[in-house]
């Protein structure tokens, strides 16, 4: 019989993984400001990109948004459940939820506020 062998070890983390190193590949390329200093806008008024396309600032937020349902929708596969018990899956889906969330938080708030 195919597929019926033991879970991976990873199952339920597989969406927080591969995504957290898809996005930290994403800023790597993006290369967002990260000092206020470095600004266009530093020492002035008014709002301003810290990337170099302004269209990442929404981007970037859908990106990391599209991240979380990912996990979350990898947490309600029948895959991730397989030869676990209840207390092991909850455990599992809270610490891929809040990795990612807090991940997401972060880097969001630091990438958005640093040129405002």
């Amino acid at each position: 019989m195919i597929g019926r062998g033991p879970s991976s070890r990873l199952s339920g983390f597989w969406a927080c993984l591969i995504g957290g190193a898809v996005i930290a590949s994403l800023l790597m390329v993006l290369d967002p400001i990260t000092r206020a200093e470095d600004c266009p806008n530093y020492g002035g008024n008014g709002n301003a990109s810290a990337f170099d396309n302004a269209a990442w600032d929404l981007w970037f937020p859908l990106v990391l948004l599209g991240w979380l349902v990912l996990v979350l929708l990898e947490q309600t596969l029948p895959v991730t459940r397989r030869h676990r018990g209840g207390t092991d899956i909850a455990v599992r889906a809270a610490s891929a939820l809040s990795l990612s969330v807090v991940i997401s938080c972060c880097l969001v708030l630091n990438v958005s506020v640093v040129c405002r």
